[in-house]
């Protein structure tokens, strides 16, 4: 070897090694609203300088964590509206779905300990690690801000991905093995309250975590559009479990909405239940034929008060509640 070789490999030897890769860019790459302006070609909107002076400082990482403080929220606070509802207002109690099985106020703060404890363990961590699978899929937190259609036409997708996905693994976890060794933690309320939404196996939260994800993961969007989606899909979930079908509930105005009648005839039949296993809608259930008990039940309940209308024997004199018609 000449020379010069020996002179290029002893340089390469003690060469520097090249310079670390530049860091990811922050949140918000601008200083100021002006540097904003100027990036996005225009002036900023009311809510886009609300999220910029919030959010210009804080990173991702921060402000995915939002998640944890939003879920704790809305665990605690939601179930209560249905509480302070059955003190102030006597008359919810005609909307109540089951009205022979009545839970205490001991028996609620029961169901939110083992619920927190569930919150603490596992979903709280499981918002904690799943950072770098949310920022994988594409969710930004970048200006501009999304539209209010954009929001909206996101959020649709998430809950139709949502549903039916959920609506297979629910299935699963109705077969011998899924029941008994995952599901009936879920159904030991079988006539279920608000903060029962959220009560289940923590392996049972951890699958359910998988039909969450693959809505945005599909159509990402905005931090804002993730929060609301979260936000909402727990919201839903509490007023499914509520035990009352209220008439004046805004959900009633959503097509193909299922509600808290529908999943409350679930939960009655029980861990042999076929039935209404959707989570939010109707339809997986409709084309698969798993919603045939629950509309046999509506059809003889409509044909009693059709009877009773019209003048007709009223069974003997009995009174038939809408859970005694109940099977599957």
């Amino acid at each position: 070897m000449s020379d010069e070789e020996l002179h290029k490999d002893h340089e390469l030897l003690i060469s520097p090694p090249p310079p670390p890769p530049p860091p990811p860019p922050p949140m918000l790459p601008h200083k100021t609203i002006q540097e904003a302006e100027t990036a996005i070609g225009r002036t900023l909107t009311t809510a886009e300088t609300l999220w910029f002076n919030y959010s210009a400082n804080k990173s991702d990482y921060f402000l995915y964590c939002h998640n944890i403080l939003f879920l704790f929220l809305i665990f605690s606070v939601v179930p209560l509206f249905y509480l302070i509802l059955e003190l102030v207002y006597r008359s919810i109690h005609t909307y109540k779905i089951q009205p022979k099985v009545k839970l205490s106020y001991s028996d609620n703060v029961r169901c939110f300990r083992d619920v927190m404890r569930m919150f603490i363990l596992v979903v709280g961590p499981l918002q904690l690690v799943s950072y770098p699978s949310i920022k994988m899929i594409g969710i930004r937190t970048s200006l501009p801000l999304p539209s209010v259609g954009e929001i909206v036409a996101q959020l649709v997708v998430y809950f139709m991905v949502e549903d039916y996905t959920n609506y297979w693994i629910h299935r699963f976890l109705h077969c011998k093995w899924g029941y008994e060794k995952i599901h009936r933690v879920h159904h030991e309320y079988t006539a279920p309250i608000g903060f029962a939404a959220p009560y289940a196996h923590w392996a049972e939260v951890l699958i359910l975590g998988i039909p969450s994800f693959l809505g945005p993961a599909m159509a990402p969007g905005h931090m804002i559009t993730f929060w609301l989606w979260i936000g909402l899909r727990q919201i839903e979930a509490i007023e499914t479990h509520s035990g009352y079908d209220i008439p004046w509930a805004p959900t009633k105005y959503i097509p193909f909405y299922g509600g808290a009648d529908y999943h409350d005839y679930h939960h009655y039949v029980g861990g042999q239940s076929q039935s209404n296993f959707a989570s939010v809608f109707t339809y997986c259930d409709y084309i698969y034929g798993t919603d045939k008990g629950y509309r046999y039940q509506k059809r003889l309940l409509r044909q009693l008060k059709d009877g009773l209308k019209s003048g007709g024997k009223q069974n003997g004199g009995l009174h038939i509640s809408p859970e005694d018609l109940k099977c599957d």
